[in-house]
């Protein structure tokens, strides 16, 4: 366990997860003068077998186990993860204390051929997530997708040397790390739905942990949490785990929440979207009801092991 005045907050050795946690750090310790906050960095499975697929790993917990294993052993005192890491099931023991204001959650294209209807047939896009593939098939299909995995300073140098045409990547992870002016073209949620929680943090600490909880809560912001609260319940009413793609945003206007989803099939290159809307109040309730209304609308048929 910490001393008393000192806060130990896990996080992966990424730069961009470092910058992350020191958003957090930082404004903990504006609200918390009297308290030292101090990073430690843990490799995760997903950090330490880049060059092994994510599907081969296993897709979900990959880049949050070890951190919640220091968190249950006391190693750590919370930890701050991507929220679109996590799986939908938290750990007995642990807790999510708050999900701070959200970023950006859009995709992003960094080219230097031009946007995306303006990249010539054959241009290579790199990415490894089926879920951003098959969009951009879908827009174009003449374009040829390469698998890429490795960090965004890795993935910027594939580009920067002529390697791949360009990259897709989350809009949040280039503007925390001052790399805004690399982006070529911010995607249209409307046909590249962003990944579940992509562009939230996540603070997770121990259940029961009253005093940190205290800590962190005035980091959580409502809106934010219903949104990927909503994405999270129709992931997980979806089956979590699938292997295809499945997208969803969730975002809240005057107390009612608004929910996209997307389902698609990497095979065949099929495509559903539907919409929800709730109460914000009801968030888990709004993402579950979208979820079943794919299921009505063929979801099964697109992705393996949904029960309808």
């Amino acid at each position: 366990m910490s001393p008393v005045n000192k806060i130990v907050v896990g996080t992966r050795g990424s730069r961009l997860a470092m910058i992350q946690a020191g958003m957090v750090i930082a404004e903990l310790s504006r609200m918390h003068p009297g308290l030292e906050f101090e990073p430690l960095a843990i490799r995760t499975t997903g950090d330490r077998r880049k060059r092994v697929s994510l599907e081969e790993l296993g897709g979900t917990g990959i880049f949050v186990k070890e951190l919640e294993e220091a968190l249950l052993n006391g190693d750590i005192d919370m930890a701050v993860h991507s929220l679109k890491d996590m799986p939908t099931d938290t750990p007995d023991g642990l807790r999510i204390a708050a999900v701070p204001q959200r970023a950006d959650p859009r995709d992003v294209l960094i080219s230097a051929r031009g946007k995306l209807a303006e990249l010539p047939a054959g241009a290579t896009i790199g990415t490894s997530s089926p879920r951003r593939a098959v969009q951009i098939k879908a827009q174009r299909p003449e374009l040829e997708i390469r698998p890429l995995r490795g960090n965004v300073d890795t993935r910027l140098r594939k580009v920067s040397s002529g390697e791949l045409d360009g990259t897709v990547m989350a809009a949040a992870a280039m503007m925390r790390m001052g790399l805004e002016d690399r982006i070529t073209e911010y995607l249209p949620v409307d046909s590249c739905v962003p990944a579940v929680g992509q562009g939230a943090l996540a603070v997770e600490i121990r259940a029961g942990d009253d005093r940190i909880s205290g800590l962190v809560s005035p980091l959580d912001h409502r809106p934010s949490r219903a949104g990927v609260t909503a994405e999270r319940a129709f992931l997980k009413a979806l089956g979590g785990g699938c292997r295809e793609p499945i997208a969803a945003l969730g975002t809240v206007d005057s107390d009612i929440l608004y929910i996209n989803g997307m389902v698609a099939n990497c095979e065949d290159g099929r495509i559903l979207r539907a919409e929800a809307e709730g109460e914000s109040s009801d968030a888990e309730g709004t993402g579950a009801r979208l979820a079943r209304r794919m299921i009505e609308l063929g979801a099964a048929e697109l992705i393996g092991g949904i029960q309808a």
